[in-house]
């Protein structure tokens, strides 16, 4: 009885938090866009309000709000992502579902970071362009693991195969046909089930490989065009050999 009452009061709260996650993204937005407008306006020492203010106070203001902007902005932005994860699973399924929320993830944290830096003054026009010089050289380092990713993004939009089919992958990467179940599709990774046996496949392999269906083992293919009589004739064992004629 006390394990049940305790499965219980966790589903519960479960729930709430289902429940409470999209007022906790709404409260931390409008707190994240009222930091940002106020540090923005005592940095620059705007009226009324910071217009009779020290200007040392009104930095250290700015300075503080803005790193409240930062805090509630990564607060909003994970809590969103979360949130549209969980409305889109059930449609689009779990692969989907977490290219959607992690999309959400970057974009929201790269704004929440842009918009910070420029509230502490920092000239984001130079950062990014030493930001793509070595975007570019990680991209260099990182061509495999990015291939991965953007494999995995056809593979979830194209769809050639979804979760629970059963495939056959043909490659020379894969040492020949891989015949199994998939049981995930991930931004980098295929987890495919052969007799009983997860493996891993990188996105990129698979992409590059012949994808079908299972096809029926020989013996069922040789039961199906083996005659059907004991004779051995297509007639069956109704039907009797013809004898060979000779003299009467």
């Amino acid at each position: 009885m006390q394990n049940g009452r305790q499965i219980d009061m966790s589903a519960q709260v479960e729930r709430v938090k289902r429940k409470a996650r999209p007022w906790k993204s709404i409260i931390a937005l409008v707190l994240a866009i009222a930091s940002a407008v106020i540090s923005y306006q005592a940095r620059n020492d705007s009226p009324p309000i910071f217009s009779k203010t020290d200007h040392t106070t009104n930095q250290f203001i700015a300075a503080g709000l803005a790193v409240a902007f930062l805090v509630f902005g990564s607060i909003a932005t994970y809590s969103l992502a979360g949130k549209v994860r969980e409305l889109l699973q059930p449609k689009m399924g779990t692969a989907h579902a977490a290219v959607a929320g992690y999309a959400i993830l970057i974009i929201g944290a790269f704004t929440t970071l842009v918009i910070t830096l420029e509230l502490f003054a920092v000239p984001v026009g130079q950062l990014v362009l030493g930001g793509a010089l070595t975007t570019v050289f990680v991209g260099i380092a990182a061509q495999q693991a990015l291939g991965n990713v953007f494999a995995g993004l056809v593979l979830l939009f194209a769809r050639p195969f979804r979760v629970g089919d059963a495939i056959r992958l043909q490659a020379g990467a894969l040492g020949g046909a891989l015949d199994g179940i998939v049981t995930d599709i991930g931004i980098t990774y295929v987890r495919f089930d052969t007799d009983g046996s997860v493996m891993s496949i990188p996105n990129s392999q698979v992409l590059n490989a012949v994808v079908g269906p299972i096809p029926p083992p020989e013996e069922d293919v040789e039961a199906e065009v083996a005659p059907d009589g004991k004779s051995g004739t297509p007639g069956g064992p109704e039907h009797s050999q013809p004898r060979p004629g000779g003299p009467a």
